[in-house]
């Protein structure tokens, strides 16, 4: 399939790029959210000092992790949609 080249003469990102750009989104999104609910459960829970640090980093990279992963699987499939209307 060729790649059409814009008025400047960038070319469309790759499928990689793509998903990897949607991987780091999710992932910034996914780490956001854990800082937020990893504070709270952790803090509910009873948790301080370096003991609270580590739930909530745990939390963050769980939460980077999985988001992250969905928006990388997105990105593919928007990609694989496109592609099927040019067909």
């Amino acid at each position: 399939m060729p790649v059409t080249v814009g008025p400047y003469g960038q070319s469309q990102p790759s499928c990689f790029d793509r998903v990897k750009m949607g991987f780091m989104m999710g992932f910034a999104v996914g780490m956001a959210a854990g800082a937020l609910f990893g504070t709270f459960s952790c803090l509910r829970i009873g948790m301080r000092g370096r003991e609270l640090m580590g739930g909530v980093g745990k939390t963050m990279m769980q939460s980077g992790g999985t988001f992250g992963t969905f928006m990388a699987i997105e990105a593919k499939q928007q990609l694989r949609m496109e592609w099927h209307h040019l067909i």
